[in-house]
């Protein structure tokens, strides 16, 4: 007779306490019908992750029972499984159906909560505003566009031959001593570079009559260059409105016709100018522009507002233009100029200094 104590007997399947015994049918509809609770008791979206990690995770009662599948003999194994399936699927139907009822509450209270009313009148607060120079910039591109002009732009940095030479102004003209010019120096110190800061936008005229044959109607608004001490009516960086005209059969009638209309689009219906004769080299005849102003502050008079002529026919020549067929006329005027004319600006300081209450204390824009 043998000491050794007898194997003990393997606990029959579904014992209670065993993993086989959560396959029993009661066990799975007690599961189910927890996971159902749970489902049905979650009120958000965070509660039903929690009961679902509790009751279709892998260490929930139907996982657990699923795993036990292995462990019962094969012909029990059957309808084990479909039992574990059944309980399964019915319990992620439930999970489904809940959740979907929570996401569609969720979308219903944020679309009652957080709906913006774009109706709603609210207040604005003006954070800034564009310089005026720009927008009076913008004005006189729009004004000559709706004429049928085109934009010309151009380099500031020029060759002395747009900047004089193709103007009429040469070497040893005593106008281009007149022009107080911004001359940039060369690699070795000097001022042989022939390059200069544009003195007037008349150099956007030169490559346009270069690059296009006439007939030819154009207005150059850009930033010019001059060596001037800055004071209430000087800048050595300011801005320029040039236009140009050359076609068949252009007179100073259509000049005038033409500087009568910017005017009074400028300073106003009533505006009025008059010509007086004038000397420039690269117009022939030449004439500075006055506007009446009525309500000066310093009394009724006249105001000088820019020059004009017919273009010089040198200056057609040069850029391969046969004065015989074509004329033409141009003018040239100070933006900043207008500007104060417009708004009784007295000191150009005013609007180069950066004060931030001067662009939003002009209506230039209306």
């Amino acid at each position: 007779m043998s000491d050794k104590p007898a194997p003990a007997s393997p606990p029959a399947p579904g014992a209670s306490g065993e993993p086989a015994a959560l396959l029993e049918p009661e066990a799975l509809d007690s599961a189910l019908a927890e996971a159902e609770k749970a489902f049905g008791a979650a009120d958000t979206l965070d509660e039903l992750a929690a009961a679902k990690s509790a009751h279709l995770g892998d260490k929930s009662p139907i996982l657990l029972a699923r795993r036990a599948i292995g462990s019962i003999p094969g012909p029990e194994r059957g309808p084990a499984g479909k039992r574990v399936n059944a309980a399964r699927q019915a319990a992620q139907e439930s999970f489904d159906s809940r959740k979907a009822r929570l996401e569609a509450e969720e979308a219903l209270r944020i679309l009652n909560e957080e709906t913006v009313d774009v109706t709603a009148r609210t207040p604005r607060r003006r954070q800034g505003a564009r310089h005026p120079v720009n927008v009076q910039m913008d004005r006189i591109a729009d004004l000559f566009a709706a004429m049928g002009f085109s934009i010309g732009d151009g380099p500031e940095l020029e060759l002395e031959w747009f900047n004089f030479d193709a103007l009429n102004i040469h070497p040893d003209h005593p106008a281009r001593t007149m022009m107080d010019t911004f001359h940039i120096a060369d690699a070795k110190g000097g001022q042989g570079s022939n390059l200069v800061l544009r003195t007037h936008t008349s150099t956007v005229q030169i490559h346009t009559m270069l690059n296009q044959e006439p007939p030819i109607y154009t207005v150059a608004p850009g930033r010019v260059y001059r060596t001037d001490e800055v004071d209430s009516t000087h800048s050595p960086v300011f801005h320029q409105t040039e236009g140009l005209v050359v076609d068949k059969g252009i007179t100073m009638a259509d000049l005038r016709g033409t500087l009568d209309h910017f005017a009074r689009a400028l300073f106003g219906p009533e505006a009025e100018t008059r010509l007086r004769p004038s000397y420039f080299p690269f117009t022939e005849p030449s004439a500075e522009v006055d506007v009446w102003f009525s309500e000066h502050k310093d009394g009724p008079r006249w105001i000088e507002w820019g020059g004009c002529g017919m273009v010089n026919p040198r200056v057609l020549r040069a850029c391969g233009i046969d004065p015989d067929v074509y004329s033409g006329f141009a003018f040239g005027m100070g933006v900043e100029r207008a500007l104060m004319l417009r708004h009784g600006i007295g000191d150009l300081r005013d609007i180069i200094d950066g004060d931030v209450r001067f662009p939003a204390g002009l209506r230039v824009e209306e």
